[in-house]
């Protein structure tokens, strides 16, 4: 399995308004498409105004068909200004479980 962890350094304060557009909205038009959502997470103590969203899927060519479905969606496209101009930072990885992570490992 191969999980895209999706994490973005809000504008300061924007947490509250971020997190509704996308209960709202958002994540309804995400899980239509991207199929398995691990966790959608926001910072409490740490690094502060910081949403985590993890995804999962079974092949880097299944993430590419779904985030490509998720693109091509009038709905989302639609829905991406609400959230645009709240993010300063965004940063995206690809990790893959190792074989003994309860998560689920992509045989090798």
């Amino acid at each position: 399995m191969f999980y895209e962890i999706r994490t973005y350094r809000l504008r300061n304060g924007a947490i509250p308004t971020y997190l509704k557009v996308v209960e709202e909205e958002g994540i309804a038009i995400q899980r239509k498409h991207l199929g398995e959502l691990v966790g959608y997470f926001f910072s409490e103590i740490g690094p502060i105004n910081e949403i985590v969203h993890i995804w999962a899927y079974p092949s880097l060519d299944e993430r590419e068909r779904r985030r490509a479905a998720l693109m091509n969606d009038a709905a989302w496209r639609d829905f991406l200004p609400k959230v645009r101009d709240l993010i300063e930072v965004a940063e995206n990885k690809i990790m893959k479980a190792a074989r003994f992570s309860p998560t689920g490992a992509v045989a090798s």
